[in-house]
This record gives structure tokens, sequence and C-alpha cells, in this order.
């Protein structure tokens, strides 16, 4: 999926939760489940494989009765965002394939976090690419600048959830609105905070989509939080959203 992740399994008893008498504990055998996971999901439901599911899939070779329940997850949630966002927010824009790569990083990511928590990892923070779930907490999450790469906005402070981001400045203009098929650059990057890395980012992924309206759009939602620079530089951000600092050179 073209993203570094990391793992930090962290607490009193980590040690021991890790390694386990034998050296095979439980968490462990999950930590590396969480790895196999994140390959598999890259196999499969890669647009830019041409083997995967989803080329598959998007190309039409791959017929109703044999979508498995994942990739049928996938196309609701990708259907769901799509009509909740007017159509700014679309896995198939025209002279394109079938791409919900907007969808499955945060769905892949947060069900390896959720095969951790089900292992017993009470304290972890699961960063993919800067879109981070974590469990125990608190735990502090830096936003970067959207336009000073080595700066903060602002930091976040989180106990059990997720934060994602969807901005301009690792991939430029990639992010296209749906609706007039081209670039998306009402705002400079939105993050949002919601109890699954799931929705919280697809929930940014489709704001940026709709620009400045989609900041409204992403604070109505039941249980996110937002915090987003508009092209203009000035920055949004909801009552929740869990801030405890500035970072240097705030927007």
């Amino acid at each position: 999926m073209g993203f570094p992740v990391s793992l930090r399994v962290d607490g009193p008893d980590a040690q021991d939760a890790v390694d386990g008498p034998d050296g095979t504990g439980a968490v462990a055998e999950a930590a590396d489940a969480v790895f196999a996971w994140l390959r598999e999901a890259d196999e499969r439901f890669s647009p830019f494989r041409a083997a995967s599911e989803v080329s598959r899939y998007g190309r039409g070779e791959l017929p109703a009765s044999r979508i498995g329940a994942d990739l049928m997850e996938i196309l609701d949630l990708c259907e769901r965002y799509r009509v909740a966002t007017g159509g700014a927010f679309d896995a198939r824009l025209p002279g394109r394939g079938f791409d919900p790569c907007a969808v499955v990083k945060g769905w892949s990511v947060q069900r390896a976090a959720d095969r951790l928590a089900a292992a017993g990892a009470g304290r972890f923070c699961l960063n993919a690419g800067g879109d981070v779930v974590v469990r125990g907490g608190p735990w502090r999450v830096g936003v970067r600048h959207p336009e000073i790469a080595d700066r903060l906005c602002t930091v976040l402070e989180l106990t059990d959830g997720a934060v994602a981001t969807s901005a301009r400045y690792e991939r430029g203009d990639h992010i296209v609105d749906g609706r007039t098929g081209r670039a998306a650059t009402g705002l400079l990057s939105v993050s949002v905070v919601a109890a699954t890395l799931t929705e919280a980012d697809a929930v940014a992924t489709a704001a940026f989509a709709m620009g400045a309206a989609g900041v409204e759009w992403a604070a109505g939602l039941p249980g996110c939080e937002v915090y987003a620079v508009d092209a203009g530089r000035s920055v949004l951000r909801t009552a929740g959203f869990p801030s405890v600092g500035a970072g240097a050179g705030a927007a």
C-alpha cells in the first residue's frame, strides 16, 4: 500500500506479554499477524496489482457470486461515503480504474489493531504512514504542518481511538473531487479523530475531497472531531478535538 508501518506495545508488563515464557507469547504472535495481514491486504486489495481482487473486480472479471465478504465490506464503505458526500468521494472516477485505497488503508489497519487487542495487547500504538490507532493511552500524536515538513501544527492526546490526516504534502493534488473531476484544493490538510481508523481515514479523505465544506460535514458526524487548515491557512477545529498544544510554527 506504499506506506511504512510501525508498532509499539507498551506498559509495565509489555515484555512478558510479547515474549511469553517460551518466546511465543500471544501478543508476539499477534504482532507478526499484523504485518502478515497488511501484506495480505496489499496483495488482495491494491488497485496497482493486476491480479488483486480489486483489480479483477474493476475490470469486470470477478462475478458477484465470487465477491468475498471483505471486498463486499469495502464496496459498501465506498458507496456509503459516495452517497454521504454527494459524489465528492468516489472510488470510481472517470478515466481511472476502481480505486478504493482511501477506504482500504484505514479498514485494514483497524482490523490489524483489533487483532492486537483481542490477543491481549492493552497498550499499543499502531502507526501506518502517519495514521494512528492507539489503545490504553494516553498517547500523544503530532499532526504534521501542511507546508513545513519538520514542524507540527498541533499535538493531540488519545487514549483509545484513531486519527487520520489527508493532505497534499506527500503526493500533491492526488485527492479528486468526484463531482468535478478536478483536484480538491480547498484545504491544505484535514485530520479526523474517531473511534476507529476505518472511519477516521475515510472521513478525512472524504472531507478533503469536499473542500472547505467538508470540515463542517465531518464535524457533524457523530463521534468525529476535526482539525483542518484551509487554503487561506486558517485553522478550523471542532471544540472537542483533543489538542494538548500547538507544534512549532503552527498554522
